[in-house]
This record gives structure tokens, C-alpha cells and sequence, in this order.
């Protein structure tokens, strides 16, 4: 608590003043007497409650006066109140659905891994605008640039592969998710760009689509998906599907080109775990801008010591009626 007018206490000196001159007429007024043999008499009378009743009135009224000057000095309290203003950045997560992406080096397979990491990651990211594009032999945008969280997990959940034609095109991926991103106006936009293969069909080659993301100002994220040396993949035959391992093949050198291109880096993930240390490090990577206001807050005090006050008064009032009443 503090006092907006401090300099007004002093005129506590009053209420000082008149209990000092009280006390002085109190001590000082001549009162009538009378010789007595004894006074034992009055001994029996004991304490009478009347003599400190009688100076109620005036204590009340002199506590009043003192409650009222500490009002008008104005007791505030204040508190510091913080307001926060998160402007977020715009990412879009261009993901490869081509059918290599059901190999079960990752355990169930890479598109089911890769879509519960990318869900924890969309949930990490309250503030941001996040849109999904997928990619096989073509791409498409799953989910436009969005902050609603619900949708976007709906939406990661329905990816799928098989549903567009089979093949890798990157440069495609990536085009598509730099044409959601263009017209950004966020401090930062960012591709993560997750594939498990090799670019072997489409009609932008990957490092073209590069250029244009760095003359947009977009920053690329690429990670390439599957463990060392071979992986097992569902194959169908004549006779049911069969597990068979199959050669893993990413084209590590073209990944790394497009991250250092628009200043981006390239991630290698060889299981769940690494995967998502991956998603986790981008997490801290690109953050969003937050600005934080602080400004107190005032509470008023002096309605309390104004009551008190009054309650003094109307106390003064009572008392000098019961001492009117009083034999």
C-alpha cells in the first residue's frame, strides 16, 4: 500500500493536539470538595464504568478525524499486470505419401510415425498458421494455411498413401507449399519438407522450387525418413502381401542442398525416437515473436478508512445518547 498524497499525514498533528488538550482540561478542571472524617464509605461504592463511558465520545470523534485524513491522503495498492502479444509464423508441413513411405523400419510404418509426430508438433504451435500439403507423383494442399488446431489434426490424420499417383515429386512438394506461403505476411515462414525417397518424377525440379522459395523469402526444413541400409516393405503378390527388406534410398545430397539454399538444415531420421528429437529441435528453432506490455493496476483504499470514519461518528452519536439516558 502507498499514498497517492503522503503529505497529508501531517495533519495527524491536529488530532495530536486536541488529545493533548484534553487531557489537560481533564487534569486541570477545578472540581467541588468537602472535608469527611473518613472515606470509607465510598470505598464500598467500587468502579464506576461511567467515568471511562464518558470519554468515549470523544475518542471516537478524534479517531474519526484521524481516519478521515488518511482517506483524503488516498492509500492505493498497486499490482503489475502483464499483457502478451504472440504474432506467430506461417509453416506449412509438405509431407511424402508415396507408397515407400509404408516401409516398417518405423515401428507400425514411416506415414503413421510421421503423422503422430507431425500431430504433437501442430499441437506445440498454438500461435502459428500451419497448412498440409502432401506429395507423391503429384501434390496437393491437404489443409490450407489455418490456427485451427482441430482441423489441422483431422486433416493430418486422413493422409494417406494411395490416393494420388505413385512416385516422388519434391520440386512439386515443394512449389505447392511455397504457393500457400507467397502471400505471407508473417515475420517467418518455414517448409518442413519430410520424404523418404529419391525425386524421380514431376514437372519442377526440386532445386528450381528451392529458388523460388528463397526468392520468397521461405525458409526450407528437409528430413529425410528411413533407416540405414535396407527396410522391410509389405510387397503384394500372387500369393498375399509379403514382408520383403528393400534397399533405403534418399537423396541426401539434393535434401541438403535445398535446406542451405533458403537457410533451412537437413535432418536425417532413422526411427521414431530420431524423428521426433527432429520435430522437437525445429520446434525451438522457429519461434514465435512475442511482446510483452507490463503496466500496474490501481487499487483504491480509502473507501474502507471513509467507512471506518463514519462508524466512529455514528458511534460518537450513540454513546452521547446513552449518557444522556444514564442517571
Amino acid at each position: 500500500m502507498f499514498l497517492e498524497y503522503p503529505e497529508l499525514l501531517w495533519l495527524l498533528v491536529v488530532p495530536l493536539l486536541l488529545v493533548a488538550h484534553y487531557v489537560y482540561l481533564e487534569l486541570s478542571e477545578r472540581r467541588p470538595h468537602m472535608r469527611v472524617s473518613t472515606i470509607r464509605p465510598w470505598r464500598r461504592t467500587g468502579f464506576s464504568p461511567l467515568a471511562v463511558i464518558r470519554h468515549l465520545p470523544f475518542a471516537f470523534r478524534t479517531a474519526a478525524l484521524c481516519l478521515i485524513i488518511v482517506a483524503v491522503a488516498r492509500p492505493r495498492s498497486s499490482s503489475e499486470t502483464e499483457t502478451v502479444d504472440t504474432e506467430g509464423i506461417d509453416i506449412v508441413l509438405a509431407m511424402d505419401v508415396s507408397t515407400t513411405m509404408l516401409a516398417r523400419d518405423f515401428t507400425p510404418d514411416r506415414i503413421s510415425v510421421a503423422k503422430d509426430i507431425a500431430i504433437e508438433f501442430i499441437a506445440q504451435r498454438p500461435s502459428d498458421r500451419i497448412g498440409i500439403v502432401v506429395f507423391a507423383g503429384e501434390s496437393y494442399t491437404q489443409c490450407p494455411l489455418t490456427t485451427d488446431r482441430a482441423t489441422l489434426i483431422n486433416m493430418m490424420k486422413e493422409v494417406q498413401t494411395g490416393l494420388i499417383d505413385d512416385g516422388t515429386a519434391i520440386g512439386n512438394g515443394i512449389a505447392t507449399a511455397v504457393a500457400r506461403l507467397k502471400d505471407s505476411d508473417a515475420p517467418s515462414r518455414v517448409v518442413i519438407l519430410l520424404t523418404d525417397g529419391v525425386n524421380n518424377t514431376g514437372e519442377i525440379a526440386p532445386l528450381t522450387a528451392a529458388e523460388i522459395a528463397r526468392t520468397y523469402g521461405v525458409r526450407i526444413y528437409t528430413i529425410g525418413v528411413g533407416a540405414n541400409g535396407t527396410a522391410p516393405y509389405p510387397v503384394i503378390t500372387p500369393w498375399g502381401v509379403e514382408v520383403q527388406n528393400v534397399k533405403v534410398e534418399i537423396d541426401e545430397n539434393l535434401l541438403q542442398q535445398v535446406a542451405e539454399m533458403t537457410g533451412g538444415r537437413y535432418f536425417r531420421a532413422t526411427d521414431n525416437t530420431k524423428l521426433a528429437e527432429i520435430y522437437s529441435e525445429i520446434n525451438k528453432m522457429e519461434t514465435a515473436r512475442t511482446t510483452v506490455d507490463s503496466f500496474p493496476i490501481y487499487k483504491e483504499l480509502f473507501g474502507g478508512y471513509a467507512l471506518a470514519a463514519l462508524a466512529c461518528l455514528l458511534l460518537e452519536l450513540l454513546v452521547r445518547i446513552l449518557l444522556r439516558r444514564l442517571p
